[in-house]
């Protein structure tokens, strides 16, 4: 695997297959592990003697959801929620759409919406203001990666995993026009 910042290799453990379209490893699969053992430690010691309820932001969130949620050492439960501000484009379009709505009632319950990346701060703006209008006990945000200087609105993360430039990137669920969510690391997308 090539350290964080290096060329791509022609073929990784991600398959992308020596893809033109990628360039530089942002993150790289071992930072991605550390990284979430840390969060999944930290989320455990600060909700000690509680269950929280992960809420994942599909569809990106949900390989860091999966591997974050095995490194609480606490009873977890589920939900998701769909949400589009990007449609196949790599530009967000401003407008946030619903497209998948929780099932579970959040009244009472310690909330944390797992993110896969936040850059203006509009849609998880939204997401925050839509969620604690349905009563939750705490509504906290862990989002994989924070694309810096491109935020808009305060984004008020409690977890966060990895400040990155403000390159759109591909990888561990993150995906342009669904393609390349299945690379084990965070890569830049240089594609068209």
């Amino acid at each position: 695997m090539s350290e964080a910042g290096q060329a791509r290799p022609g073929t990784d453990a991600g398959g992308d297959g020596g893809d033109a379209n990628l360039g530089r490893e942002v993150v790289t699969a071992e930072q991605l592990r550390t990284r979430v053992a840390e969060l999944g430690a930290e989320i455990t010691r600060d909700y000690a003697g509680r269950a929280p309820l992960l809420v994942g932001v599909l569809k990106g969130a949900f390989m860091f959801m999966s591997d974050l949620s095995r490194a609480i050492d606490l009873p977890v439960e589920f939900d998701f929620m769909a949400v589009s501000s990007y449609g196949s484009a790599t530009r967000t379009s401003g407008v946030v759409r619903i497209i998948k709505d929780l099932d579970l009632d959040l009244t009472g319950r310690d909330v944390i919406v797992v993110e896969d990346i936040v850059d203006s701060g509009l849609t998880l703006n939204y997401l925050r203001r839509n969620l604690m209008a349905r009563g939750p006990a705490s509504l906290e945000v862990c989002a994989l990666l924070l694309r810096e200087g491109l935020q808009k609105t305060d984004t008020d993360l409690r977890y966060i995993g990895f400040t990155i430039p403000p390159a759109f990137v591909v990888g561990y669920g993150l995906d342009v026009a669904e393609r390349y969510r299945n690379l084990d690391a965070i890569v830049e997308y240089v594609g068209t």
